[in-house]
Formats: C-alpha cells, sequence, structure tokens
C-alpha cells in the first residue's frame, strides 16, 4: 500500500484491465486518505494505457477528480 502523499502509476496494455487497475488504485488511495481527512485523489491520463492516481491538496477530501493530458 502506498504511504500517504504518495501515487500510484497505473500501466496497462489492454483496455479490459483498465478499469479494475483505476479502481484498485483509486480504493488504496482512498483508505488513506481517510486517516487525514484532508486530501482528495486526481486520477491523470499521461498517455495511452498510461495513468497516475494520486493524493492532493489540490482536491477536496472524497472528491476523486479526472484529468486528461
Amino acid at each position: 500500500m502506498p504511504s500517504p502523499n504518495k501515487y500510484i502509476n497505473i500501466q496497462v496494455k489492454d483496455r479490459s484491465v483498465l478499469d479494475d487497475s483505476l479502481n484498485a488504485a483509486v480504493k488504496d488511495l482512498q483508505h488513506i486518505a481517510m486517516v487525514s481527512g484532508t486530501q482528495g485523489i486526481i486520477v491523470t491520463r499521461n498517455g495511452p494505457g498510461d495513468y497516475t492516481a494520486a493524493l492532493t491538496d489540490k482536491v477536496p477530501y472524497g472528491i476523486t477528480r479526472e484529468v486528461f493530458l
């Protein structure tokens, strides 16, 4: 499990596993976010099959936002 203020890189080659991979990363980060209750989660699409899920103070606690680069 990642430590606070960290991120999880998600890289997939097959679209069929993308949703499960993203959901697992967000779930792991939600557990960490509950400890402080101050950070939300941002999921960034960096490119095809390349995503990052991260805790951030820029997103309110309890919210998950998506960003496409």
